[in-house]
């Protein structure tokens, strides 16, 4: 469990950066080499290749290594990950607030609590 948190942590970290999230967007398209996915960023190639080892820590990314040339491909296993944890957490609170909602729907159509007005 420790393990999955501290993966799930490393992926949060690796998507905070936009630089990264722009270069995870692009692989989404296909595998890309560094070098490639390093065009249009105004960033050097070795800045470029630090974001990658981010992204491949926190999952996000594989990159293998093909000759001289250093293939990068969308890993969907950890954006799952992700993506489950903020559902779960979606799910828990959208049920609490149709909880307050039910509260509060019953709240304004009970007549003593309508008449009482607001308690100090």
């Amino acid at each position: 469990m420790l393990d999955q948190e501290r993966q799930l942590d490393l992926a949060f970290q690796a998507l905070a950066d936009p630089t990264r999230r722009a270069m995870l967007d692009r692989l989404t398209a296909g595998p890309r080499s560094a070098s490639e996915l390093a065009v249009g960023f105004t960033i050097t190639l070795a800045a470029v290749l630090q974001h990658l080892r981010v992204l491949e820590a926190g999952g996000l990314v594989h990159t293998q290594k093909e000759g001289r040339v250093r293939m990068c491909s969308v890993d969907p296993a950890a954006l799952r990950s992700a993506e489950e944890w903020i559902a779960a957490r979606r799910t828990a609170w959208e049920r609490r607030l149709d909880r307050l909602g039910a509260l509060l729907a019953d709240t304004a159509t009970d007549p003593k609590t309508a008449t009482e007005g607001p308690r100090p």
